[in-house]
């Protein structure tokens, strides 16, 4: 190969390479540019007076000519509404008749953004699978385009975060409409099949809230049939139809009281208060635990910690308790004493006949979930 063409090659080598030099500086500048105007925007919206030239340039890390042409670029190709005025102390948005102000046009996320809408992702995908995979696709694929266009890593999301949900139940297929329905305050006549009896009934319902509680989705919502609140499991509905009238409107303090004034998922008025005592060793475990938002609790002088929550039945916090059995002793009530004495000598029974721990007991009302979102005995509150 001559002089000539090997130099020929060479300078065709040096050009390509100029060229994809040049396109990595642009993308490298188009970058920076990006996450000054979207840091700029941020200093602004935040304020109600306006901010100094210099302020901003020490914030934005760039010379005060960057900041006059950011600002430039936004007003001309953006219509943000940047003014400077020497009174109000530099420069600031203008706020619309109703006080509101500007916000970017599409998406504008910076890094941090993006990597926490990577990590609900990876929660909610690990809540349920598939549950909306298909709504939330256009965006999982916009927050991917957002993500390489402007060099954001996040692939460590997938492989970083795990949720882990054991006795996770399906939703059902009727989870969907379910979630329009209650966004949009609409009516919904439900075909719902009780676990208690496995009684179907028929009835139109004013949803409320939709409520992930162990494994499991439940609706909050108004029953028309017995004119009072009830919850409902999501994978019980077997039919499901939105109706054009609006939805019952229950207010918030209403619904808190309703479904969150007891311990777990059975709701109603408290009718008292169970007190708990830990040994010494579970303490150290239970003190980190909430179990209830209105629960009471102190360490006792011996290192034992003693636990009260409100309850309104008793099926659910029994299986809870039981879960900590030796460490634990019931105070109050009698009742739930009873109630895990009666467990408790069911299952030593059944695991010492016919076999021991190689015979699977039946199943019946004193071993099977109930139909509220806890688990433990008791009738289905929607067959009544």
């Amino acid at each position: 190969m001559s002089v000539k063409m090997r130099q020929g090659r060479a300078g065709c080598g040096t050009a390509v390479a100029r060229r994809r030099a040049g396109r990595v500086e642009g993308t490298a500048h188009a970058m920076k540019r990006f996450a000054r105007i979207y840091e700029l925007h941020q200093i602004l919206q935040s304020r109600r007076r306006g901010i100094p030239g210099e302020e901003l340039a020490r914030r934005l890390g760039c010379s005060s000519a960057t900041v006059k042409r950011t600002i430039r670029f936004m007003r001309e190709s953006l219509d943000a509404p940047i003014e400077n005025d020497r009174e109000r102390g530099g420069y600031f948005y203008r706020r619309d008749a109703e006080g509101r102000s500007f916000e970017l046009p599409g998406i504008w996320l910076n890094a941090e953004e993006l990597r926490a809408l990577f990590t609900l992702e990876q929660v909610l995908a690990g809540l349920r699978p598939g549950l909306l995979a298909d709504c939330l696709a256009p965006l999982a694929r916009r927050l991917d385009e957002l993500a390489v266009s402007r060099r954001v890593s996040v692939a460590e999301a997938a492989r970083r975060i795990r949720v882990l949900a054991p006795s996770s139940r399906p939703a059902g297929p009727h989870f969907r409409m379910i979630a329009s329905a209650l966004l949009g305050r609409r009516k919904v006549r439900i075909v719902y099949r009780g676990r208690g009896t496995e009684r179907t009934t028929e009835r139109d319902i004013s949803p409320q809230r939709l409520v992930h509680y162990r494994g499991g989705w439940y609706l909050d919502a108004w029953c028309h049939l017995r004119d009072d609140l009830r919850s409902f499991a999501v994978e019980r509905i077997e039919a499901a139809e939105k109706l054009e009238g609006r939805a019952k409107e229950v207010e918030d303090r209403l619904l808190d009281r309703y479904y969150a004034s007891s311990y777990g998922i059975f709701a109603g008025e408290p009718q008292g208060w169970a007190t708990l005592t830990f040994t010494a060793r579970a303490a150290r475990w239970v003190a980190e635990e909430a179990w209830h938002p209105r629960q009471k609790a102190r360490r006792l002088d011996d290192g034992r910690w003693e636990l009260r929550v409100p309850y309104a039945a008793l099926d659910e916090l029994a299986g809870d308790v039981m879960r900590w059995i030796p460490d634990v002793v019931v105070r109050e009530p009698p009742e739930l004493c009873e109630l895990i004495r009666e467990r408790l000598r069911a299952g030593l029974e059944a695991f010492t006949a016919d076999g021991g721990a190689h015979r699977i007991p039946p199943t019946d009302s004193s071993g099977r979930p109930s139909e509220r979102r806890g688990q433990g005995s008791g009738s289905d509150p929607h067959d009544r």
